[in-house]
């Protein structure tokens, strides 16, 4: 009873990241017949369009393909932030013992394929690409995992969930790192400034929402002007929304009883229905004693979840995902330009990268007895899990954006990272269909 109490949180935040995996890969399908088909002009056109928010002499002007990848994905990095903090305070990071095996695993996945990718030597631009192939989807992936129903265990799920979060942290220290542009310092001291005001707000408890989201805004404003990319502000923001809650679980239910105790004078006529002044008080001390009971870091996720799995990320794709197959540029023979090195250096980065990284640094924790295998779980459906790390999607697309200027490059790694995350998903998915039986059923009396 205890062990499924503890299991359910994890289990609706799975069906819910799965749910929006699957929209994903809807949204993906849609943009690309959208790009291929004769009105592909149109998708260029609606992703060009210059739009600009604020005053005059003080407005930003973009295009919306840049409103969306620099405005709202930083609400997805931003919600990543919380998944992280939370899992790090309170999840399968929270202890050694618990987080070495997916962080582990994670490393793997993340320098087999970098070394991988830059093994094969490409030069020039293209060579900025090694770090497209390191990232997981974790929608996706936990998307296709789901279509296996009840052959996974939730240890399994579990693993893939930490690895896939251990992977976006690791994915954000590279895009800090080395896909920033010129770095203005001056906007970047402000912005680390405002930073150290809401750290000093969290350390004295400080939970006014309003406050963190105001400063939060102004930071993403300065990130933007500096030169580093401003979803690294979404990060460090949600590092410091506070992680505990004003009333503690233990406390609240003593407390919702004594405030219910007001309500014991109602009149036994159900037609009247205006309540006494000291009932409706007591109705908003439980409003506030059910917002106290929740952690700032715990509600803004549960509320922010959502949009970003049905609405931001699918949007993102929509934009992103829409890459011309068939080039103008194509040979004689009709082949697409597209369809280069650097296509299936990516693909064979994901597919082959995240399969043996995860699943030899997983086997190598195991046998120099640093971290302990699941019961009854083959190593084989390790190496399944692997190949669903290779579903690379979201994140190495975001990184794609970010390395290659060239519209032609950035086309071609968009494929490989099709090919490659479509490859990875299906083996992956027949690996662990393989590897994991169905458990069984108990006879009906």
């Amino acid at each position: 009873m205890v062990a499924r109490t503890i299991a359910r949180p994890f289990e609706r935040f799975f069906e819910r990241i799965s749910g929006g995996g699957i929209l994903l890969m809807f949204v993906t399908l849609a943009a690309l017949l959208w790009a291929n088909s004769p009105m592909q002009d149109y998708y260029n056109l609606v992703w060009d369009h210059d739009l600009f928010f604020g005053l005059s002499g003080y407005a930003l002007h973009h295009s919306v393909l840049h409103w969306i990848n620099d405005g709202l994905m930083v609400i997805f990095f931003f919600v990543v932030g919380l998944e992280i903090k939370r899992e790090f305070i309170a999840g399968e990071l929270s202890s050694f013992r618990q987080a070495i095996f997916p962080i582990l695993a994670a490393v793997g996945g993340m320098l087999v394929p970098i070394a991988l990718f830059t093994v094969f030597g490409l030069s020039g631009e293209a060579s900025k690409g090694w770090g497209i192939p390191m990232a997981t989807d974790i929608a996706f992936s936990l998307a296709v995992l789901g279509l296996l129903g009840s052959r996974v265990p939730l240890s399994l799920k579990v693993f893939l969930t930490a690895l896939a979060i251990v992977d976006d942290l690791g994915a954000i220290l590279v895009i800090a790192l080395f896909y920033s542009h010129q770095i203005y310092w001056s906007y970047l001291l402000i912005a680390f400034g405002l930073l150290l005001v809401l750290v000093l707000a969290n350390y004295f408890d400080v939970q006014i929402i309003h406050l963190y989201t105001g400063i939060g805004f102004l930071i993403w404003f300065l990130f933007l002007k500096s030169g580093i990319h401003p979803t690294i502000a979404g990060v460090l923001i949600a590092f410091t929304i506070p992680a505990r809650p004003k009333v503690k679980i233990n406390q609240f239910i003593p407390k919702i009883k004594w405030r219910l105790r007001k309500f014991r004078g109602l009149p036994e006529d159900d037609t009247d229905f205006v309540l006494s002044n000291e009932q409706l008080s007591a109705i908003d001390h439980i409003e506030e004693l059910v917002k106290e009971v929740q952690s700032p870091l715990q509600m803004i996720e549960h509320h922010l979840s959502g949009m970003v799995n049905y609405l931001i990320l699918p949007l993102f794709a929509l934009a992103n995902a829409g890459v011309t197959i068939l080039a103008q540029d194509a040979g004689k023979n009709g082949e697409s330009a597209v369809f280069t090195s650097l296509s299936l250096i990516v693909a064979l980065s994901l597919i082959f990268g995240k399969a043996i990284g995860i699943s030899l640094f997983s086997w190598l924790a195991v046998k120099f007895k640093i971290a302990t295998k699941p019961k009854n779980v083959p190593w084989m459906a390790f190496i399944g899990l692997g190949l669903l790390g290779g579903i690379g999607f979201t994140m190495s697309l975001f990184i794609a954006n970010l390395a290659f200027q060239d519209p032609a490059l950035l086309d071609q790694a968009k494929i490989g990272i099709f090919f490659g995350s479509i490859v990875s998903g299906l083996a992956g998915y027949f690996l662990l269909r393989h590897s994991l039986k169905l458990p069984e059923q108990k006879p009906q009396k």
